[in-house]
């Protein structure tokens, strides 16, 4: 599928157009590579246009009041004939990008809201609880959040390399629980409609597919730009692509997670017993002693039990590794 938008010189959107198209990838573009060419002045159009185009779709970001969060993911590195976990913060360019696919994704939802068949990325706005609950972890990592800033200024004035604001946006991502796809095919939009963090209707649509929803997602916006009824196959998969989006998801969350989980206990294996700082990021609402915690050095987030009382959400913690058996892929800390 071939995604034409137009744009305004503020980066609004005027026209869109999809298609099917053969495309032929010439360049094999790597996001570090795209840095250092429009870092260097050296990237031509198009990739020359990404940094200006990414702006101006963040400055309409917010705006409109969204929020995209730039938490560091670990990343599993070969190091030494072995591996090593470290945190990457994302670069800008990677940023840049998402505002093109969150661009899409809005430009695909008006379609569909526009036909009256489609298929939404939905997510409720969160709750005063999760924020003030935020707002206290911030206070206890040293991330300023005056009285009157609202949340979504404090996550962009967030530094993913520094390790305690890198803590702070994993934090944040609890605020985004809760999404999930929402199904019409009668003419009637769902209320709410919106996804929360993107402060817009949208969806998940891209080219080359990524999800098994994009996949339906591309033939309502192709039969919508054509002025044609939505194929059949796809009105009789909607009803049930949320809950297989939502097994899918869960089963990738599971297979990335235990991958790190994996070199987590490998490179601590030897180290049971010992102290180490860090951050507690989530607590079990039911069983307030269990939750999760960051590490800063070994980059590793992991499952901490075994203590007496509650957990302190949102502040540092003395903690010792009580296992790290790579055998069950699995790393457990306690209170220390």
């Amino acid at each position: 599928m071939l995604w034409r938008i137009d744009l305004d010189a503020e980066g609004r959107r005027v026209a869109t157009d999809v298609r099917r198209a053969l495309v032929r990838s010439r360049a094999k573009l790597d996001y570090a590579g795209v840095q250092r060419q429009i870092d260097s002045g050296t990237a031509e159009e198009p990739v020359a246009l990404l940094r200006e185009i990414g702006r101006l779709r963040e400055n309409i970001e917010i705006e409109r009041g969204g929020i995209s969060l730039d938490v560091p993911e670990q990343e599993i590195v070969e190091r030494d004939h072995g591996y090593d976990l470290v945190y990457r913060a994302p670069l800008p360019s990677e940023s840049w990008n998402a505002q093109i696919s969150l661009l899409t994704g809005m430009a695909a939802a008006d379609l569909m809201t526009a036909a009256g068949t489609g298929i939404l990325r939905t997510l409720p706005t969160a709750p005063d609880g999760a924020v003030a609950r935020l707002r206290r972890s911030a206070q206890a990592l040293g991330v300023e959040w005056p009285h009157h800033v609202p949340y979504a200024d404090v996550v962009r004035s967030a530094d993913p390399s520094n390790p305690r604001h890198a803590a702070f946006l994993q934090e944040c991502t609890t605020l985004l629980r809760g999404a999930g796809y929402t199904v019409f095919t009668d003419g009637h939009v769902p209320v709410p409609a919106v996804h929360a963090a993107v402060a817009d209707e949208y969806t998940h649509c891209t080219a080359p597919l990524r999800r098994l929803v994009d996949r339906y997602a591309s033939e309502l916006c192709v039969a919508a730009v054509a002025g044609d009824e939505p194929p059949e196959w796809v009105r009789a998969a909607l009803p049930a692509l949320p809950d297989e989006m939502a097994t899918g998801s869960r089963r990738a969350g599971a297979v990335e997670r235990e991958s790190v989980d994996i070199v987590e206990a490998a490179l601590l294996k030897d180290r049971v017993g010992e102290l180490f700082d860090a951050y507690v990021i989530d607590v079990k609402e039911r069983e307030p002693s269990t939750g999760t915690v960051h590490l800063d050095d070994p980059a590793v987030v992991a499952r901490i039990a075994g203590g007496e009382s509650a957990l302190p959400l949102g502040e540092w913690l003395r903690v010792r590794l009580a296992e790290a058996d790579p055998g069950r892929a699995k790393v457990l800390f306690a209170p220390a």
